[in-house]
């Protein structure tokens, strides 16, 4: 991957994936059944879609809608038999009731990717305290990304914040790339830019005709074209 600006797009499907590296996207998160937020694809799923395109993937593991972790030994076998398949990279993030980062659940599966590296996801945006999550994170192997919206509600009411981090980049716990999305916009990118953030997440918006629908080449070279500007 070059040094310009990184452009992740949701992939459902191989469909999905060849579409979205011919807009020019750098990375692709997979993942199956949106209607739950994203949940993690089978090892068949990855598999055709790893053998349709060259650029990074990063698998979702989840195994329902929100921010507990369910059954962790559940989602180990899934990293286990991920990993089996081939898999390198990872997308994972998980909450305690309380909103503190269930450092048990990350911290096993984790060890169960054996060095792979991996995105914290939007459950930073649900945290009782971001920074408090950075730092009880910072030293665990692997973590290079996180994916925020700066606010549960979206980038709107969230720049201060993506804003804010991203001059705090290289501080303890502030060391990870942070890829936007989350509500993001074309019209966003001006002011994140500006600011030095240089990761971006798309999913809906590389399919303008819905989720039931595949992602459109056209719709990523847009935003290719506007991260570049």
């Amino acid at each position: 991957m070059s040094n310009r600006a990184v452009l992740e797009v949701i992939a459902l499907d191989e469909q999905d994936a060849v579409a979205a590296q011919s807009g020019g996207a750098d990375r692709l998160e997979l993942v199956t059944d949106m209607a739950a937020d994203g949940l993690t694809p089978s090892r068949a799923g990855f598999a055709a879609i790893r053998a349709a395109v060259d650029i990074p993937l990063r698998v979702m593991l989840r195994l329902a809608d929100g921010f507990a972790a369910g059954d962790v030994d559940a989602l180990v076998g899934r990293a286990l038999e991920l990993r089996e398949a081939g898999a390198e990279e990872f997308v994972l993030g998980f909450l305690t009731p309380d909103g503190e980062p269930d450092l048990v659940a990350v911290e096993r599966l984790i060890a169960a990717l054996d060095g792979a590296r991996w995105t914290f996801h939007r459950a930073i945006d649900r945290a009782a305290d971001r920074d408090g999550l950075r730092k009880n994170l910072a030293d665990l192997p692997g973590l290079d990304t996180y994916l925020t919206a700066g606010s549960a509600t979206g980038v709107d009411d969230g720049l201060a914040t993506l804003k804010a981090e991203a001059a705090r980049s290289g501080e303890p716990g502030y060391e990870a790339q942070i890829l936007v999305g989350g509500g993001l916009r074309l019209d966003h990118l001006p002011e994140l830019r500006a600011a030095g953030l240089d990761a971006f997440h798309i999913g809906g918006a590389a399919r303008p005709q819905g989720w039931a629908a595949p992602v459109s080449a056209d719709a990523v070279r847009v935003w290719r074209e506007a991260i570049d500007a």
